[in-house]
């Protein structure tokens, strides 16, 4: 038996769907709570060791990049774009655990070390698309913005009605994550995520934040847009 992402996903969260109605109606919503939350420890720990990410990802050369059929997404009702004035204004804010929190304008952003890469996307639908992405490694803003080693978790924050989703720090700072303004060698287009997106083939899509305003360095784990609908957390490829 064969199992592609949508199915790790659904089989997973039944599994522990069971176990927790077993727990309330046996012991009690308090018994379910605590199970819940032993259960998402003991997930994460699991993900963690599956997925390492001590391996890069390359999209393979006889693939073509998808050009613009890479499918677009977003949670409002139209594409989110900021008006000339509202660009202007546009600051990327680093915070949290930090001892320099930063407020980068997207020159700023564009005036540092820069990396591109052609790699895979990975849908949580299935489908895989390549494209390739230029911006700045996370792992150098972390260290321009000196995070505290004990912050385990990052937050990617957006103007695209409260989107956010919370990603383990390892990930975040793994060689190929990037906040991406450049895709395909033209500037991010707003479909995908102008000024500024986080983008790694370490994450599934709905954990690639878009329409990027805020980076936010925490000591435990939060959610998530979709996963705080019950979407898996870790979203690990």
């Amino acid at each position: 038996m064969t199992f592609d992402r949508r199915d790790f996903i659904r089989y997973g969260g039944t599994a522990l769907s069971a176990a927790l109605f077993g727990a309330c109606d046996s012991q009690g919503p308090e018994k379910a709570e605590k199970l819940l939350r032993y259960a998402e420890k003991k997930n994460e720990g699991v993900e963690r060791l599956i997925f390492r990410h001590t391996s890069m990802d390359h999209a393979k050369s006889n693939v073509r990049a998808a050009g613009d059929q890479f499918p677009s997404y977003f949670v409002s009702d139209v594409v989110p774009t900021l008006d000339a004035g509202a660009m202007a204004a546009w600051r990327l804010e680093i915070s949290g655990m930090v001892q320099k929190p930063l407020s980068l304008t997207l020159d700023d952003l564009m005036k540092l070390d820069r990396q591109t890469q052609r790699v895979n996307h990975y849908c949580v639908e299935g489908w895989t698309a390549v494209a390739e992405f230029t911006g700045v490694p996370l792992r150098s803003l972390a260290i321009l913005a000196q995070a505290d080693p004990k912050a385990g978790y990052v937050d990617f924050q957006s103007f695209d009605n409260g989107y956010h989703e919370s990603w383990d720090v390892e990930s975040a700072t793994h060689p190929q994550t990037l906040i991406v303004y450049a895709k395909d060698g033209a500037v991010l287009p707003p479909a995908y995520g102008a000024p500024a997106r986080v983008h790694s083939p370490v994450k599934l899509g709905y954990k690639n934040t878009k329409y990027l305003t805020k980076i936010v360095f925490m000591p435990e784990r939060n959610g998530g847009y979709w996963t705080d609908e019950g979407y898996e957390w870790y979203g690990g490829v």
